[in-house]
């Protein structure tokens, strides 16, 4: 594992650490209620990327920064997300919507660039970021995406110039396979006709067995 200068290194704790999982996708598929119900039945905290203080940044970043300075300042809310990461699960499991894949795959199609050139800029960081037990991917049909995003009651900018913006939502598909491609923690879960319910009894099952 690469070494940072003692300031810069990553927080490290000698007690067992506990379960972390990611769910990704694109808006409206469905993760922010997915997550809600496995940190309720598992006991777990939650975290949205990017965290708090960054969350609050996002829309004048996106509006009044360029491509690069863009990226840094994800970059740094990823960093931070994986610092809270490593806290919050010396005590629970730990339920993350979104992680490192959405900064990829966003990033990538919204400044039209190859996942690749993107993961250049990610990688030296690489080290810093805690490695998740499991991330599930979540798919869709666009006809079912459609109904989701019609009845979500917090329509977002990202929500709307996903189905707007021509050729946004197959750049964000494309880039999301191509990330868990190369993500050794990624599991596929169709999410079309299931329930929410159906959906966590699946995923915890899931993450039991690889546990085991």
């Amino acid at each position: 594992m690469k070494r940072f200068p003692p300031p810069y290194e990553p927080l490290h704790f000698e007690s067992e650490p506990q379960p972390v999982i990611v769910l990704e996708g694109v808006s409206g598929i469905g993760k922010s209620t997915l997550a809600g119900l496995l940190s309720r039945r598992l006991k777990a905290s939650s975290l949205h990327t990017l965290p708090d203080p960054h969350t609050g940044w996002s829309s004048a970043i996106n509006s009044g920064l360029r491509s690069l300075p863009q990226f840094a300042f994800y970059l740094s809310g990823l960093l931070h997300a994986s610092d809270r990461v490593r806290q919050t699960r010396v005590h629970s499991p730990v339920v993350a919507d979104r992680y490192v894949s959405s900064v990829l795959a966003c990033h990538a199609a919204v400044h039209r660039v190859p996942v690749a050139a993107v993961l250049a800029l990610l990688e030296p960081f690489r080290p810093y970021l805690t490695t998740p037990n499991r991330t599930y991917y979540l798919r869709c049909s666009e006809d079912e995406l459609r109904e989701r995003m019609a009845v979500k009651s917090d329509v977002k900018s990202d929500d709307t110039d996903l189905l707007n913006i021509p050729d946004r939502l197959p750049r964000l598909l494309s880039n999301f396979a191509l990330v868990a491609e190369e993500d050794d923690t990624a599991v596929w879960l169709d999410t079309d006709g299931k329930t929410p319910e159906e959906l966590a009894d699946w995923v915890i099952a899931d993450l039991e067995h690889s546990l085991a």
